[in-house]
């Protein structure tokens, strides 16, 4: 039996009792982002951390760790301790797509993370080189379905987002097209504009500059309304093909366990900065969809992608490089 002090003392013992009673942030927080310097999640991290180290009152450092498809970056934060010091700036690979293509997972998607902010979701647009003569999609589609695998699709390698995106497409169209897998998107990019290959299903903030200087022909938009940056491209429903969705969206994740009045915290932070025209105001020029909502949306949306995605990769049986 327990005396009279013990009990007074148990609090002190609990778990999360000794960060109650430290403020947080007390000292400098670390993004991780699993992809190098320069790539889309860097280019979203390090504003949105120089934004949260004013809110904060803290400094907000980015690192990078790269490497198995982000699975290292994941891995490193999901054994993080849950203190609400490390996060992590993931997106569909390392936080839905990766375990159904890879052979072996270092941690379990499902239960490693405590979801915090959906940041932002970047369209996925269908196009076609400048010099094909197909003017709509469901020509692309009459073309590619009349002879089989002569229609080549470039994307950014096996088991990426414009993969996974092409084979939706497939599935959905019944086309056979031809995939082509690249070292990232743009090289790419570089051989559509050049008619080395025909089609990309490409994340819109990557190829807009190409649309925008006629280099690319876009035929449809991956998403149910039109967008403001290209409001002459039809979407997919009004293209003919209603059922094709598909984005690229990057989101913010704690160590699971990380207590939920730092998550929330973080969220509400994050949301407020989205809303900020030095931040979200740039993301949306540049073709991005802003995210922001509660852990609890963000972490339904996650459970959502995963059984989209893995019904996808298991019919289409696409393991990662």
């Amino acid at each position: 039996m327990m005396d009279r002090r013990s009990l007074l003392a148990l609090p002190a013992l609990l778990p999360g009792a000794a960060l109650a009673q430290t403020p947080w942030p007390g000292r400098p927080l670390r993004i991780i982002v699993p992809f190098a310097p320069g790539g889309l999640a860097d280019l979203l991290a390090r504003p949105l951390a120089a934004r949260l180290q004013a809110m904060l009152g803290q400094p907000v450092l980015v690192e990078n760790r790269m490497g198995a498809g982000g699975n290292i970056a994941a891995d490193f934060v999901a054994k993080s301790a849950p203190d609400g010091y490390t996060w992590l700036l993931g997106s569909i690979g390392p936080l839905a797509a990766n375990q159904f293509l890879f052979a072996a997972m270092p941690y379990d998607t499902r239960t490693a993370f405590a979801p915090t902010s959906l940041l932002v979701n970047t369209p996925k647009v269908i196009v076609v080189a400048r010099a094909r003569p197909w003017q709509t999609l469901a020509e692309m589609l009459a073309a590619a379905r009349a002879q089989p695998d002569a229609v080549r699709a470039g994307s950014a390698g096996n088991g990426s987002s414009l993969h996974l995106a092409l084979e939706l497409l497939k599935q959905q169209s019944g086309a056979q097209i031809l995939h082509v897998p690249y070292r990232g998107a743009a090289p790419a990019v570089t051989d559509l504009v050049s008619g080395q290959i025909d089609l990309m299903v490409d994340n819109l903030p990557n190829i807009l500059p190409q649309i925008r200087e006629g280099t690319v022909r876009a035929l449809a938009v991956a998403t149910p309304v039109r967008l403001p940056q290209l409001p002459d491209v039809p979407t997919t429903a009004e293209a003919g093909l209603p059922g094709f969705l598909f984005g690229t969206w990057f989101g913010l994740v704690a160590p699971a366990r990380t207590p939920a009045e730092i998550v929330a915290r973080m969220s509400a932070a994050v949301d407020a900065a989205l809303r900020e025209p030095e931040i979200g105001g740039r993301l949306v020029e540049q073709g991005a969809v802003l995210g922001g909502g509660t852990p609890e949306a963000f972490a339904s949306f996650i459970a959502a992608q995963i059984t989209a995605l893995e019904a996808v990769i298991r019919a289409a049986n696409i393991r990662a490089e």
